[in-house]
């Protein structure tokens, strides 16, 4: 088991939810602050501010400063204008801080301020659509943000629209759209991430259990393949949830809620196709987050309805090994070593 610490992102207004935010080495998680309901986690590129979502139906998103014992400190909080906030990025200049509200379909870009502060908010962008699941995408549902590895361009993942939109990011905090690519209808687009090497992206679909495998250049995306997250023969209904990617850009990890399970994907040497490779058991019950870490030989597991924290050794062939029996956590959906 790893020794590292963590922070911890939970869902706090669930039946059996915890108070907040947690943070230790992993047999050892304590509260770090109390907050509402804080589902995604980023951390400053210079280690010195955590800001948290609050997935309500008034999102809005907290900044807090690291102490020197892990602790947090409120500095301020501002509205999402958006339901469920679910996601976060910060660009890297470091200057703004990107949210995706899930239930409104819509994003929040806020100015982030030399003391760690979040300034108001410099756009509210609301995304427009619909998909073929009626009961899931009957608008547009905002996953996440992500930038390309150069950082040049900003991509917003749709899971209500079946859509990817690529943008730019402004120097006074807006996105300006350039490109958008369309998933299978009903796919569900959740998450997206790229290949460090290759000119390569890879996007997990929530509603039927696929992984798109797409060529990459200049903020273009293109679909060269599509593959199962599971088995052929699985039973039963399955929501992926998370998608990393190794730091040598050989392996994809995604999380299967349903089947409870981490799907292991090897890549081909140029990016553009995939192989699953392993399926095994995630520890505990729904999957949501998975993280890496700090030295890439290990992988937490936030199963959300089992209240666990797993972790899995990584093979040098880039599958996974229990290790462990992991920790009790009341609703972990997100990890980030620190």
């Amino acid at each position: 088991m790893t020794s590292e610490r963590i922070y911890v992102g939970s869902y706090t207004s669930q039946p059996g939810g915890g108070d907040g935010i947690g943070f230790g080495p992993l047999e050892a998680i304590a509260l770090a602050v109390t907050t509402a309901d804080p589902s995604f986690l980023v951390r400053s590129a210079d280690g010195r501010f955590l800001y948290a979502t609050s997935e309500g139906a008034q999102g809005h998103v907290s900044a807090f400063a690291i102490q020197p014992d892990g602790g947090l400190e409120l500095r301020n909080e501002q509205p999402t204008e958006g339901k469920d906030p679910c996601h976060l990025e910060i660009d890297p200049s470091g200057r703004y801080l990107l949210t995706a509200n899930y239930t409104s379909g819509s994003l929040a870009i806020h100015p982030i301020n030399a003391d760690g502060s979040l300034g108001t908010a410099s756009q509210f962008l609301q995304r427009e659509g619909s998909g073929p699941n009626k009961e899931r995408q009957e608008g547009p549902h905002a996953h996440q943000v992500v930038f390309d590895p150069s950082g040049t361009y900003t991509f917003d993942v749709d899971l209500g629209s079946d859509t990817v939109y690529t943008s730019t990011l402004t120097a006074d905090g807006q996105l300006e759209e350039v490109d958008r690519l369309r998933i299978r209808p009903g796919a569900g687009p959740r998450h997206l991430v790229f290949h460090p090497r290759a000119g390569a992206a890879y996007v997990i679909n929530e509603l039927d259990s696929t992984l798109t495998v797409c060529s990459y250049s200049d903020g273009k995306l293109q679909i060269v393949q599509t593959a199962s997250t599971r088995p052929a023969d699985s039973p039963g209904e399955n929501f992926p949830a998370e998608l990393l990617i190794s730091a040598d850009g050989r392996f994809l990890y995604g999380s299967n809620r349903g089947d409870n399970t981490i799907a292991v994907f090897a890549i081909a040497t140029d990016g553009l196709s995939v192989e699953l490779v392993q399926t095994i058991g995630s520890g505990g019950d729904w999957p949501r987050h998975l993280a890496f870490s700090n030295d890439g030989s290990q992988l937490y597991a936030a199963n959300e309805q089992s209240d666990t924290i797993a972790t899995f050794a990584i093979d040098g062939d880039g599958k996974l090994t229990a290790d462990g029996p992991g920790i009790s956590w009341p609703k972990p959906v997100c990890i980030l070593p620190v």
